[in-house]
């Protein structure tokens, strides 16, 4: 790698940092936790990133980095799905009991 692609690696990861961050301040608190639960699925792409990385590993430290890329990649997409599951469960109506339709008969 030479200094033009590691300057433009730096620039590409500084500027989506920041586009991140403006993106993620104008979302309201009460969308944040729906967006954030759905959007954890795009570390797949970390994980995959991660397989690439062992790929064309061929030292300890690759495959050590690698292997917690993956790691985290792949605990942070299932938090997703368990996030997400989680809220459309406060969504579903509760299951009504037998004493309460009796009391509802009278």
């Amino acid at each position: 790698m030479n200094d033009l692609d590691l300057l433009t690696a730096i620039t590409v990861f500084v500027l989506s940092v920041l586009v991140g961050i403006e993106v993620i301040s104008k979302v309201p608190a009460t969308l944040h936790t729906p967006l954030m639960s759905g959007s954890n699925s795009v570390h797949g792409i970390v994980v995959v990133g991660a397989m690439l990385i062992a790929a064309e590993s061929h030292t300890w430290l690759g495959y050590a980095l690698a292997f917690v890329a993956m790691v985290f990649g792949a605990m942070n997409v299932v938090g997703g799905y368990v996030v997400t599951d989680r809220m459309l469960e406060m969504f579903k109506a509760k299951p009504q009991t037998r004493a309460a339709d009796d009391k509802a008969e009278v």
